[in-house]
């Protein structure tokens, strides 16, 4: 029977050394302890865990998500939806995140708290009505990343629940940002060639 460090652990199940650490403290996966009190793992303990990971013991979620607040009738719908998806697949779902805030802001709460339990093993399915209500962009990376962690993303593909105007409203916001960036940059040059001494050293 083999022994494993906590980082060795923790790379063979796909998690971090950190929730390996909060795993041990909650009791949700006791770490074994040399007579000098190091940490390590074993054979037994990654059957039992692979195994239960293979059980899908974690909840099922309905994300859904909206631009902004004037859009609530179609986060409703969109929820509404997911619901009666999940209903005639004989899913069960545990609980519903809704999240106002563009596809593109990595900072929306419910989206992160979500990111968050995936990685600690707590959601095993994710339900949601199209690629761009989870991320507007770089969705396969996510995809791949989550299911590293034992959780899989239902899509259920209904493109009414993605609105042509507010992929032009995510669009509008890049070309800003970037505006506002190159605006930046020349007000910074101007700035330079205005200081005097600054463009001695020049």
């Amino acid at each position: 029977m083999s022994n494993y460090k906590p980082k060795e652990f923790a790379e063979m199940i796909g998690v971090s050394v950190k929730t390996l650490q909060r795993w041990d403290r909650e009791g949700i996966l006791k770490a074994c302890r040399t007579p000098k009190d190091r940490r390590y793992y074993t054979d037994k303990q990654y059957a039992e865990y692979t195994g239960k990971k293979g059980q899908k013991t974690g909840k099922t979620v309905i994300y859904a998500r909206v631009s902004s607040n004037n859009q609530k009738d179609d986060l409703n719908n969109q929820i509404e939806f997911l619901k009666q998806y999940a209903n005639a697949k004989g899913i069960i779902v545990d609980e519903i995140l809704e999240d106002i805030g563009s596809g593109l802001n990595y900072n929306r709460k419910k989206w992160n708290q979500l990111i968050d339990r995936c990685m600690a093993g707590e959601i095993t399915s994710i339900v949601i009505a199209h690629k761009d209500r989870f991320i507007r962009f770089g969705y396969e990376w996510f995809e791949r990343f989550l299911q590293s962690n034992g959780a899989e993303i239902v899509i259920v593909n209904n493109e009414k629940m993605s609105p042509e105007q507010e992929l032009i409203n995510d669009l509008i916001s890049i070309i800003h940002v970037f505006s506002c960036r190159i605006y930046g940059l020349r007000k910074y040059k101007n700035k330079i060639k205005g200081d005097k001494e600054i463009a001695k050293k020049l």
